[in-house]
């Protein structure tokens, strides 16, 4: 079955045409069919033709019938998100040359591009995806399940959350029997404020998790479950809920985990106004992360809001928090936490007509086009409570439209 998949890439790599590489043992023409699976040959003519390209048939073929089960022990490890052995079998894979030539390439190349998207490289990801695209009629059932879940990755990559939504939603998992698809979909749907959708495929994933034992992943599940449970009292519920997942994070080595669900707890916090908690947990969140990663930004600029809210620190050291905050993003490109920083920096110096000004003309833009809804909310709340209190009732009416079409209190 192989060999003259085999054959054919290795002439074709070292650049002998179908006559030089036959010379003396076969014609070209039989050659031709031999490549194609179009006729029986002699295992003689197999071993002189691997001869003249210098390979080991029997070898080359062993690695073929193992690259399904690598390539499914790669599939596994990207669930779990055991981020050592997703790269190491990434280069162990990346090393083996036939897997292109393989009945597992495709499969491959969709792994390919949702790994590259776990390394925030959206755009190159997206090569991969459109190659397959095209050749989305030679998939098998499960090859376009897959595709169907990568692309609802690169969706969510690029805050596209509807049309994550109508690409994941349309996954058979009756098919695909992959059900980590539900916890992007519930990534989706939380992102469109759509709660009870969220949390009810968070549930749906974190059944999958918990009977894998993916313990991570159930972390995961739990964090967009909590997350939905939230209201606008103290629930003492939800608090514990985020400490006791601290707890399995730290249970499972994961600091990753604990500083996500730190942040949230420090969110948590902060959306019931106890601002000195959400210091507290916003600040063992940063210790946890990397400095300049944009996850650090975030704790960072939380922990900056929390400590001006609750005056808990001077305005010359949150300014210098600010500028680090700031520099950080520059040099990292990161045109979200430019925006983010800057409206600090009019915020703790009082300049209010500035930070509106900033805040609708530069900052709100760049959240809608690339779908914060978040801070839309949040961006579009503030501007109407400025521009009611400074009697622009028709800027505020504009603002107050949006949350009446949305439905949204």
């Amino acid at each position: 079955m192989y060999e003259g998949k085999i054959i054919k890439y290795f002439r074709e790599k070292y650049q002998l045409t179908q006559e030089q590489l036959g010379k003396g043992i076969c014609s070209d023409t039989h050659i031709s069919k031999i490549e194609r699976s179009q006729t029986e040959y002699a295992p003689d003519i197999i071993k002189l033709l691997s001869n003249r390209l210098g390979i080991n048939m029997s070898e080359k073929i062993q690695k073929l019938d193992q690259l399904k089960s690598r390539i499914s022990d790669w599939h596994n490890v990207i669930v779990m998100e055991l981020k050592e052995e997703i790269d190491t079998i990434h280069c162990e894979l990346k090393q083996e040359e036939l897997v292109h030539i393989s009945e597992y390439c495709y499969i491959y190349k969709l792994l390919y591009a949702r790994y590259l998207l776990s390394k925030n490289k959206p755009e190159a990801a997206n090569l991969f995806i459109k190659e397959i695209q095209k050749k989305e009629k030679q998939l098998t059932g499960y090859e376009r399940n897959l595709l169907k879940h990568v692309l609802g990755i690169y969706y969510l990559s690029i805050n596209d959350y509807h049309n994550a939504i109508n690409t994941l939603k349309t996954i058979r998992n009756d098919i695909y029997n992959n059900p980590e698809f539900y916890y992007h979909l519930a990534i989706a749907y939380h992102s469109v404020r759509l709660p009870v959708l969220a949390y009810f495929y968070a549930q749906k994933s974190r059944q999958f998790f918990e009977e894998k034992k993916f313990f991570l992943r159930v972390i995961d599940a739990e964090i967009i479950m909590i997350v939905q449970a939230q209201d606008n009292v103290y629930n003492l519920d939800v608090i514990n809920r985020f400490k006791s997942l601290i707890h399995s994070s730290e249970l499972c080595g994961s600091l990753e985990r604990k500083a996500k669900v730190t942040h949230n707890l420090a969110y948590e916090y902060y959306r019931l106004g106890d601002m000195e908690q959400a210091r507290n947990y916003y600040k063992e969140s940063m210790i946890l992360k990397e400095k300049e990663s944009s996850s650090y930004l975030l704790s960072l600029e939380g922990y900056i809001r929390s400590c001006y809210e609750g005056g808990l620190l001077s305005r010359p050291i949150l300014l210098d928090l600010v500028t680090e905050g700031v520099t950080i993003a520059n040099q990292k490109k990161l045109k979200l936490y430019i925006h983010l920083f800057k409206l600090l920096s009019y915020l703790i110096k009082s300049n209010e007509q500035r930070y509106y000004q900033y805040l609708q003309e530069k900052a709100l833009p760049m959240f809608e086009k690339y779908g914060f809804i978040y801070l839309v909310r949040r961006s579009k709340r503030e501007l109407f409570e400025y521009y009611r209190s400074t009697e622009r009732y028709d800027i505020a009416l504009d603002m107050a439209d949006y949350f009446v079409k949305s439905n949204i209190k």
